[in-house]
């Protein structure tokens, strides 16, 4: 039993970080090919140039979904590559196009309803990675070292008979600091789309999914495909969505066993 095909007018995902060993390709792959849209933007993070320097890692999932989306690009998709800081290399290209893909620095996008969101990833805002690229590094070494601890708890809780669970999601929205840092970034990203006119953001770089308003501004943010697996998708109204796609594939496999029960 396979997923049925969703149809949205937008897709956005972000933070994917390909070439990192803790990116959950074989769920984005299985969200791709489980979905059509008219516009997919990537919205930062996508291929992890850092790690990938320290570490060379590529395996065949990781090129599957690369392959994925260029032939969504290729049969009519409108692709739009924001690039985050793990692959500013490529903010050098801005306003160019490879392979049906066109790469900008920022974007705007227009709802079906007409309303104006400003699509970029984010760290333009986050004062660790503008201040010092060296702590912007220690920060993600130790990022890291705590998705390796993620993995070994999920592997006991798949022994377990438990569905998924972020330790370094939970974590993060239990330590007061990290509340304010993530507070204070959806502050300061809102208020630039505020001063630009248009009436909401799109944005990743923090691997929290929401959406919320804040002041006059509606706030949106990707999440992630490291830690919660989730996209931005705009329905045919106009409509925003979450997707938690982990809990898709949770939901699937669940009633794959109770069928064959």
């Amino acid at each position: 039993m396979g997923f049925d095909r969703r149809r949205y007018r937008t897709v956005c995902i972000s933070d994917v970080h390909l070439g990192f060993r803790g990116c959950s390709a074989e769920y984005l792959l299985s969200f791709l090919r489980s979905t059509e849209c008219e516009y997919l933007y990537l919205v930062g993070d996508i291929i992890d140039i850092w790690s990938m320097k320290k570490r060379p890692f590529w395996p065949q999932a990781h090129n599957d979904v690369v392959r994925t989306i260029l032939g969504k690009a290729k049969y009519g998709t409108k692709v739009i590559f924001v690039p985050g800081n793990h692959d500013e290399l490529l903010r050098d290209y801005d306003g160019m196009a490879f392979g049906n893909i066109s790469i900008a620095d920022k974007a705007v996008h227009e709802r079906a309803d007409g309303r104006r969101f400003l699509v970029l990833h984010g760290d333009q805002f986050d004062a660790v990675v503008r201040s010092s690229k060296a702590l912007a590094l220690i920060g993600s070494a130790m990022y890291e070292w705590l998705l390796r601890a993620n993995r070994l708890t999920n592997y006991v809780r798949r022994k377990l008979g438990f569905p998924y669970w972020s330790l370094s999601a939970f974590l993060k929205h239990k330590v007061k600091n990290a509340t304010r840092y993530i507070s204070n970034f959806e502050r300061a990203v809102a208020y630039e789309a505020s001063r630009l006119g248009v009436d909401g953001v799109i944005c990743g770089h923090i691997h929290r999914a929401e959406i919320s308003t804040i002041g006059d501004v509606l706030y949106c943010n990707c999440g992630d495909w490291v830690e919660s697996c989730t996209a931005l998708v705009e329905h045919p109204d106009g409509a925003f969505e979450v997707l938690h796609w982990s809990d898709t594939v949770a939901s699937h496999k669940y009633l794959e066993t109770a069928a064959a029960a």
